[in-house]
């Protein structure tokens, strides 16, 4: 497994795990001690390349979890980000703000790996659920429109 595939999954486990914090304690937002007790857990962070790609993606989906949740919104004909599974949600997030925020990874190696962790993660219908989103997000970014 390539180390950006690792930080991707580590990524997406760590924004469960701290989707389930707030939801147990709304209000509270401790981010950074989240993280903190998540690396500590983690073995296979001990690669700089790794971690630091993990917190890249980690920091950003949280600090724009909003604006994330609203492009889901748009694209989701027909689906309420809430009600949209935890696992599919979190792995757009991380999907979208790469597309957004990171220039250096090509939108179709995002796209792929997000469908890839999708069907590892998700469940039947989570590969191509999360690849006609991201795609139609991919799409509105190359015409400017995001």
């Amino acid at each position: 497994m390539g180390k950006r595939r690792l930080s991707r999954e580590l990524t997406l486990k760590f924004l469960y795990q701290y989707d389930v914090y707030l939801e147990e304690k709304p209000g509270l937002n401790n981010f950074e001690e989240q993280l903190e007790g998540f690396l500590i857990t983690q073995d296979k962070i001990n690669d700089p390349e790794i971690k630091d790609f993990f917190i890249v993606l980690a920091k950003g989906v949280c600090d724009n979890r909003e604006s994330l949740d609203e492009i889901i919104s748009k694209y989701s004909d027909n689906w309420k980000v809430s009600r949209i599974s935890t696992i599919d949600k979190n792995i757009l997030r991380i999907a979208i703000y790469e597309m957004h925020n990171l220039s250096n990874i090509p939108h179709p190696v995002t796209i792929n790996e997000a469908v890839d962790i999708a069907k590892k993660y998700g469940n039947n219908e989570s590969g191509s659920f999360i690849n006609g989103i991201v795609d139609r997000v991919r799409i509105a970014l190359e015409k400017g429109e995001n």
